[in-house]
């Protein structure tokens, strides 16, 4: 899955098992606000969180739900991730020294703050974390059942076209390849998360508005 993937903050709510008030507040605060945010940032998806938001905010939930580190300590956290940014997954971790965050610097794999002898630091990766969003995030795309065969307009969504439910799939694209002489089966390969159900619903809705029209 890219990580350019776009989530709104109720996907972020579902990922990361933070509230939305706590997003809310978080963004407020510019303790973590979302990566994309466009002219109107108060409209509903006028605020898009991006897949390293996604995994900062968990990492953030599970060392204040799991760890009760401190909110001073999670801000830190916070700044940590925004300035290595760019950095591959992989080489990011830190430690837990009780509530304190002890920062690793990627290039080195060396403790940026001294922990004192004999004291132990609870390592934690974020390769894992970030493993684990993708699952989710994967999880989070897959359609309900009650969504198959219906269609759907949502004025934020496609430019309020009308779209196979579940899907950012417009009817008109579906129509468009059905006038090409596409069957569903063709179809289908172009857009795998259809069913035969959504291309008949689709082509039957476009049908009926061209004879209405």
């Amino acid at each position: 899955m890219s990580e350019l993937v776009a989530f709104t903050a109720e996907h972020v709510c579902r990922l990361t098992g933070l509230s939305a008030r706590q997003l809310r507040y978080w963004d407020d605060t510019e303790f973590f606000s979302p990566a994309l945010v466009d002219g109107y940032p108060k409209r509903a998806f006028g605020r898009i969180y991006t897949f390293r938001d996604v995994v900062g905010l968990r990492t953030i939930a599970i060392l204040r739900n799991q760890h009760r580190v401190p909110l001073q300590e999670l801000r830190r956290v916070g700044a940590w991730l925004h300035e290595h940014h760019e950095t591959p997954w992989s080489s990011l971790r830190f430690g837990l020294l009780g509530r304190r965050v002890v920062f690793i610097d990627p290039s080195t794999g060396v403790a940026v703050e001294p922990r004192g002898a004999g004291q132990t630091v609870l390592s934690i990766a974020l390769e894992p974390i970030a493993n684990e969003m993708r699952g989710a995030a994967e999880q989070l795309r897959e359609r309900r059942p009650e969504q198959v065969g219906q269609l759907v307009r949502n004025r934020y969504v496609v430019h309020n076209a009308w779209v196979v439910s579940g899907t950012r799939i417009p009817t008109t694209a579906i129509w468009n390849f059905h006038s090409a002489g596409y069957d569903a089966v063709a179809i289908i390969g172009e857009y795998p998360r259809l069913t035969a159900d959504d291309v008949r619903a689709a082509i039957e809705f476009e049908e009926s508005r061209r004879q209405a029209a």
